[in-house]
């Protein structure tokens, strides 16, 4: 039996970081949560992880330099941005730097299991 995909959240919020990991877990996938962008990028291996799902609003390093850096390495890991910042420039970027969806909080559980579900499967299509 192959491994389930491994989806990365990054979230400060603990409370959105646990609520995140179960639904991706609900789903039969694996989870691995991080509090930091720096602790993700630490962890951070090419093929390890199958998706990430971030906010943009972090200590350290926001989501934006996260998914900055992330393209430098030459990933292509589909990145799902899930934020509570309504500010349509920052969209806007998040979308042109090539983030797969960026969706505002609270964000209904269908619509963002429809959006891993897309992203691990446009990830499976660059294999």
């Amino acid at each position: 039996m192959p491994n389930p995909p491994v989806i990365a959240v990054v979230d400060d919020d603990e409370a959105m970081r646990l609520a995140l990991s179960e639904l991706v877990e609900v789903l039969s996938l694996t989870c691995r949560d991080f509090d930091r962008a720096e602790a993700f990028l630490a962890a951070y291996e090419p093929q390890v992880f199958d998706c990430l799902i971030t906010d943009l609003s972090l200590p350290g390093m926001c989501g934006l330099e996260l998914q900055r850096k992330l393209h430098a390495l030459g990933s292509s890991m589909p990145i799902i941005v899930v934020t509570a910042t309504s500010n349509p420039m920052l969209r806007t970027r998040a979308l042109e730097n090539g983030a797969f969806a960026y969706l505002e909080k609270p964000v209904k559980d269908k619509v963002l299991v429809g959006h891993i579900m897309s992203a691990l499967r446009e990830g499976e299509a660059q294999v």
